[in-house]
């Protein structure tokens, strides 16, 4: 996984993770002990569901643009298949409070995507890649003089000047 792909999720998973505590304290105080494991299950999918997302799609980035695409749109298709069969398989479920499951998962998820907006948002990248330089290597010298490069000089803070093409050292001229 890459460092800001794990950023992304530290940066997503915490405030998801810290809202789903909130929301089970809430579901406890309106809906009892059943509220609670509603709003719990509904943390827990909403956290599995969006990692699985990053990791999929991290993984696929190393492959290439194309497959992190697929990747995207397949974790997504995937997860609303899930939540459907979740959905359909515990519509008349009675262990915990379907509600508290709903609105978690639904307040859980606009967090998940909120952190994810704010941290690409702060997040300085670069989007332009500066052009390399072709390396002009050595043995490329030519014998032409006129083709040579412009020698310059520098002086150190003993006065000698060194010529940075030829790589000598002389005195300064100090009576000026």
């Amino acid at each position: 996984m890459h460092s800001s792909d794990a950023r992304i999720l530290r940066g997503a998973a915490i405030p998801s993770g810290l809202a789903g505590i909130a929301a089970i304290a809430v579901a406890l105080l309106l809906g009892g002990a059943k509220g609670a494991l509603g709003a719990a299950i509904g943390t827990v999918v909403v956290l599995v569901f969006f990692s699985i997302s990053v990791v999929a799609v991290s993984y696929a980035s190393r492959i290439s643009p194309q497959m992190m695409f697929a990747a995207a749109a397949f974790s997504y298709i995937a997860k609303v298949l899930v939540m459907l069969v979740l959905v359909a398989a515990f519509q008349d479920v009675t262990a915990w409070n379907p509600a508290a499951f709903a609105y978690t998962v639904i307040a859980l998820t606009l967090v998940w995507i909120g952190a994810e907006i704010r941290h690409t948002v702060k997040t300085k990248q670069l989007y332009i890649d500066e052009p390399q330089r072709p390396a002009t290597p050595a043995a490329e010298v030519s014998a032409d003089p006129a083709a040579e490069p412009e020698r310059t000089a520098r002086t150190d803070r003993d006065g000698r000047t060194a010529d940075a093409a030829a790589g000598t050292t002389a005195e300064a001229d100090r009576s000026t």
